[in-house]
């Protein structure tokens, strides 16, 4: 049951925090299609921090969570840089944001794998040296406990074997949640996404406030797609990030773009990824019976899971759904 809801968290985490920057573009008025591309920008930056500082041999093993902080920080300035380019198109430039989005998905995966290709001479970019579990991983041993103690399912879950970053989302994810629903600022954002009219008359700035949803959403897509790759691709970059920027949005719509409801969205769609990635692999019981495997199905129905899942939750939830009033639509001050 430990290693169920370990996996579970390690797909859900970067789900959560990609699912909120769609949240906070959104909520200020820009439909962001983008994430998908921004994920991997962010992969990139991040896995590229780490090949490099590791080539030049400033951090050791040791040193690793403090390498992967760095890494962190870079891969959100790329995410935010990035998405400035849609905060362009669709903000200053008026132009049409699905078009946009679409746009810089197609860009981002052949700008990547152009400079992998520049930097390795090869179509995929790893560490330097080592992996991620024995440079990034946290063991419960580094905490104090004794190889041999038993930990509980919770405190093994959150105590053992995990990434930092999965606290480091959980916190941002809060913090950003309280932001957007508890301050002012937050309410400025929201109206501009509800009615930028009024909001425009109330003094508030509705090409700056759009500006800076987005830009708050490309640093949180960055900061996921840097998750993403350090956690389940074993920190490498491949131009590709497995589809989790579309899932997001799936995430984010299935939650009504309400952040409780999206962080439950996100257990959910990571539970399915985990049971489509490790089922042959699950003891749910712990009784050394993989019962998933017994079962005999093809491998290829586990794979659709998350996909079949996101098909048949869209298809009974987008009709109850609620968006942000004013998304996708420009907004013009000569029209009222």
């Amino acid at each position: 049951m430990t290693f169920l809801l370990q996996q579970t968290l390690i797909y859900a985490i970067p789900l959560m925090i990609v699912a909120l920057a769609g949240i906070f573009a959104e909520r200020s008025g820009v439909i962001n299609l983008a994430l998908e591309g921004i994920m991997v920008m962010g992969a990139f930056i991040g896995v590229l921090t780490v090949y490099l500082f590791q080539k030049a041999g400033i951090f050791t093993k040791d040193s690793g969570q403090s390498l992967m902080l760095i890494a962190l920080v870079f891969a959100a300035g790329m995410g935010a840089l990035f998405s400035l380019l849609l905060s362009f198109a669709a903000v200053t430039l008026k132009a049409d944001q699905t078009i946009g989005g679409t746009a810089l998905n197609l860009l981002a995966p052949a700008l990547v794998l152009f400079l992998i290709n520049i930097i390795t001479n090869q179509n995929a970019m790893d560490m330097y040296t080592g992996d991620a579990a024995s440079w990034f991983m946290i063991k419960k041993t580094d905490l104090g406990f004794a190889r041999t103690d038993k930990l509980g399912v919770l405190a093994g879950t959150f105590l053992d074997k995990f990434y930092l970053t999965t606290y480091i989302c959980i916190i941002l994810y809060v913090v950003l949640a309280i932001i957007l629903y508890k301050t002012r600022f937050g309410l400025r954002l929201r109206a501009c996404g509800e009615n930028p009219q009024a909001a425009d008359s109330l003094g508030i700035n509705v090409y700056k406030m759009r500006y800076i949803g987005v830009t708050i959403s490309g640093a949180l897509a960055g900061i996921g797609g840097f998750t993403y790759a350090l956690t389940t691709a074993n920190c490498s970059s491949t131009g590709e990030v497995a589809g989790f920027g579309f899932l997001a949005l799936a995430v984010m719509i299935f939650g009504n773009w309400k952040p409780l409801n999206t962080a439950l969205a996100a257990l959910l769609f990571g539970f399915c990824k985990c049971v489509a990635a490790a089922y042959s692999t699950l003891d749910i019981n712990g009784d050394g019976v993989f019962m998933l495997k017994e079962i005999g199905l093809n491998p290829n129905l586990y794979r659709m899971l998350p996909f079949v899942i996101t098909l048949l939750v869209l298809t009974f939830t987008s009709g109850k759904s609620r968006a942000p009033k004013a998304e996708g639509i420009p907004y013009d001050k000569g029209t009222r």
